[in-house]
């Protein structure tokens, strides 16, 4: 680990503060990143005070000024050699993700490719940034509209998804002609700062101007400070819902723009027409991957009665079954929770669950002994439980498991609707009208809706985002990058007179 650090030129107590190639010395407090796998020090990290905020946003200001002049296919062509950095570094930065985050080798090499599949999309992008044209109501007269961007665009990442989601936004806000300031989540700050490292190099090398690339390692009030600053008028906030939230009201309060991804509580409806094979592992899978910390994490399984008593024996199985351990070794599914405050979080609401009324077919705990000493290893667990339990209707960041039973798709699809939260969801069925009912407008109320896959994982060619209080943000595919730039609609009277729109007489 060590020989890695030092590929990205991270040892010892350094800066997380940059505004491209230039590493501001950091007068916040100290931030210690832990390893959850083996409560190692991966290293300690200088924040930002409020000066170097400061400096960070005059910097970015101007470099905006230069940066949205440089053409969308030039920019396009900067992403693209990020891109071939990240594959690069793609084993490197896979196994530091795996190590700083806690989730599996292969669940950290797939965010990197994540974000070198939403670099190829960007560079596309940047060739069709179009917008639409109208027929004028008035003679000789031409209308249009066209796309420019914002101007510095605020990412607020979680530690879950340490680097991917960053990427999201960034290669569209770039290849659109915005500037970044990232702050990263403190729990995860050295995966960024190894980030900031290979896109600087990409940068000094094609001598983009300092500042389009700006990291702002710190705490709660480093995000607070992007929120309410009205130099950045967009800010794109990656976490929970209260956070979100609070995101949300500060920056409404200044008629700024927000993008929200927030929590998750999603399910997935076996149907007594499923194909139960398919269902077991898109069920586990969204479960336990990353030790049930994403936000498209599955919550919540809705089993028809028929098939009820089959599948969750099926499911204990399979539980059993579950290897915990290093997420390094390849041979694990599980990894850690990411620190003992979510250890802690998961315990209280298996509590919850039982003062409830809950009853565990698989039953939870922190693990211990050899390979487990960090104490953030805990085991994946399964409990019956009715929708309705106030437990049930908040988002658990952790590998707990919620089962109950539905007699018709009506009564199955409401039950999947109510809860406060509305981004990921999806029916296993090989019975069309199932599905078509799923999927219609009287069917999942989330921003994703999948048939027979699960609810965890999304392409980059799909906007991701969700409904409620997963905040209605998009990001990533479709016409996302439709939210980092500012509409202009365009009239051009190439005639020699001034006519008035809706036939209005105005003589002089």
């Amino acid at each position: 680990m060590e020989n890695m650090l030092k590929e990205f030129g991270i040892s010892g107590k350094q800066s997380g503060v940059s505004t491209g190639q230039h590493w501001l010395p950091g007068g916040g407090p100290d931030i210690t990143s832990w390893s959850p796998v083996d409560n190692n020090v991966i290293a300690t990290v200088k924040s930002a005070s409020k000066e170097d905020y400061d400096a960070i946003v005059v910097t970015a200001h101007e470099a905006f000024k230069t940066w949205r002049q440089w053409p969308a296919p030039r920019r396009g062509e900067i992403v693209r050699q990020i891109g071939e950095a990240l594959r690069k570094y793609k084993h490197d930065l896979g196994r530091l993700v795996s190590y700083e985050m806690g989730k599996s080798l292969q669940e950290g090499l797939g965010e990197v490719q994540e974000m070198i599949d939403i670099c190829d999309f960007a560079v596309g992008l940047s060739r069709q940034l179009h917008g639409l044209t109208m027929h004028s109501e008035r003679p000789g007269h031409r209308m249009y509209e066209q796309w420019h961007p914002l101007g510095i665009t605020g990412i607020i990442s979680a530690f879950n998804f340490p680097v991917a989601v960053w990427s999201w936004n960034a290669m569209l806000a770039w290849v659109c002609g915005n500037v970044c300031i990232w702050k990263p989540s403190e729990k995860t700050p050295v995966t960024a700062i190894a980030c900031q490292r290979i896109v600087a190099t990409v940068f000094a090398a094609n001598n983009v101007p300092e500042g389009v690339c700006c990291l702002l390692t710190g705490a709660r009030d480093a995000g607070e400070w992007l929120s309410a600053d009205t130099r950045v008028p967009l800010v794109s906030a990656t976490g929970s819902t209260r956070m979100g939230k609070a995101v949300a009201a500060t920056v409404a309060a200044r008629l700024g723009r927000s993008i929200l991804e927030l929590g998750g509580n999603n399910a997935i409806i076996i149907s007594e027409n499923a194909d139960l094979d398919m269902s077991l592992i898109g069920a586990v899978f969204g479960a336990v991957g990353t030790a049930g910390q994403r936000c498209t994490s599955t919550r919540r399984l809705i089993i028809h009665e028929k098939v009820y008593d089959a599948f969750t024996q099926r499911l204990v199985l399979a539980y059993e079954q579950l290897r915990i351990g290093d997420p390094l070794d390849e041979n694990n599914h599980v990894g850690p929770l990411i620190d003992k405050d979510a250890v802690a979080a998961y315990l209280k609401s298996i509590e919850a669950i039982k003062q409830q009324g809950g009853k565990f077919l698989v039953d939870g705990g922190v693990l211990e002994g050899k390979g487990y000493e960090s104490g953030c290893y805990v085991q994946p667990c399964i409990a019956e439980v009715e929708n309705f339990f106030d437990i049930v209707q908040h988002e658990t960041f952790a590998p707990i498991l919620y089962v109950m039973k539905y007699q018709t798709l009506t009564e199955a699809i409401a039950m999947q609707n109510d809860v406060p939260q509305g981004l990921s969801s999806a029916i296993m069925t090989l019975n069309l009208r199932e599905a078509e009912q799923f999927l219609s407008a009287a069917g999942s109320d989330c921003g994703i809706a999948n048939v027979n896959i699960g609810t965890s994982g999304a392409e980059i060619g799909g906007a991701f985002g969700g409904e409620k209080e997963t905040g209605g943000g998009r990001e990533s595919g479709s016409d996302a990058w439709k939210g980092y730039m500012r509409r202009q609609t365009n009239t051009i009277n190439y005639s020699s007179s001034l006519p008035l729109a809706q036939g209005i007489k105005f003589d002089l």
